[in-house]
């Protein structure tokens, strides 16, 4: 039997840089181009994602912010069987924003948001 989903990626395109306030992170510029974001859900992961796809949301999680931005665009989702940490690790990517949805994370993985570029 395979193991479930339990960590995604999402491929996100910003067109245009942007400014935003991360929750209590506080306030960064995103430079147009491409990013990663890794995530997990334990259970529902396809509602999870689903959240991510939809337009309308409350902003609950790190990535909701530079998501709601008019100017991104996710153009790929991932699935993978692996840990979120392992998955984030293994991805190539500069961190321009510390802790942005790795703030409970006890692996080093810095950040869940890499800039491709």
């Amino acid at each position: 039997m395979k193991p479930p989903f339990i960590t995604y990626q999402l491929s996100i395109h910003l067109k245009n840089k942007v400014t935003l306030t991360i929750g209590k992170l506080g306030s960064f510029e995103f430079p147009a181009g491409h990013y990663i974001y890794t995530g997990s859900a334990k259970r529902n992961i396809e509602a999870r994602i689903r959240r991510h796809l939809s337009q309308r949301k409350s902003l609950k999680w790190h990535i909701d912010y530079l998501l709601n931005s008019k100017e991104a665009c996710i153009t790929k989702v991932e699935r993978f069987t692996e840990s979120e940490c392992a998955v984030n690790q293994k991805t190539k990517g500069s961190i321009l924003i510390k802790q942005l949805g790795a703030t409970d994370c006890k692996n080093g993985c810095g950040s869940q948001l890499k800039f491709l570029g």
